[in-house]
């Protein structure tokens, strides 16, 4: 099973500590999950939520910023 982005890119792309990359992507996945508009943006793109919310922050779709 090939993941795509592999993490490892994923985590050289985003230059944060790996714990806020993995609160990033399981917000971004429950935002995905919990509107109707990104339920069918999500069904649109034939990925599982957490496939597209990292993806979405690998293509830099998306921004980690601090508080």
């Amino acid at each position: 099973m090939m993941v795509d982005p592999p993490i490892d890119q994923l985590i050289k792309k985003v230059q944060e500590p790996r714990y806020a990359l993995t609160v990033a992507v399981a917000k971004r996945t429950r935002e995905l999950i919990s509107s109707d508009a990104e339920t069918q943006y999500v069904a649109q793109s034939g990925l599982k939520p957490i496939s597209l919310a990292c993806k979405e922050l690998y293509d830099g779709k998306i921004k980690i910023v601090e508080d």
